[in-house]
């Protein structure tokens, strides 16, 4: 049996991981044992995580299989997104530039702020009293 052409790409996003495997395909969807629709029933989350795909207009073209663990379901989502850019890249370095620009290629640094002693949040001071 040949061995199928696959491109892997890691996305992160928040705490959310997403190993993503890209095989040329008729666009079939699994995402931790579950189809597109099951595992993002909101409709925004199913648009920016297929964003890439759009971009590189190659909807329909590659069946995706992912594993995604860690935050809620727009962190997912992102990280999904930003694993789709690294592989298309893998598979076909002419789309960098165009996935660059979109922004799908940079990595969103911005994670939750841990909390500090003596602050009720990690900025959010005690009620001043001045008596």
């Amino acid at each position: 049996m040949p061995e199928v052409a696959q491109y892997r790409g890691t996305g992160k996003r928040k705490t959310s991981i997403a190993r993503v495997i890209l095989r040329p395909g008729d666009g079939a969807t699994w995402i931790n044992g579950r189809t597109i629709e099951e595992y993002f029933p909101r409709a925004t989350h199913r648009t920016i995580l297929l964003a890439p795909l759009k971009i590189a207009e190659a909807e329909g073209t590659y069946d995706l299989r992912v594993r995604v663990e860690g935050g809620g379901p727009s962190g997912q989502a992102g990280a999904i997104r930003h694993g789709i850019a690294r592989a298309l890249v893998e598979a076909d370095p002419e789309l960098r530039t165009a996935l660059k620009r979109e922004g799908f290629l940079t990595r969103d640094a911005r994670i939750v702020e841990r909390k500090k002693a003596g602050l009720h949040k990690a900025r959010k001071a005690p009620q001043f009293s001045k008596r």
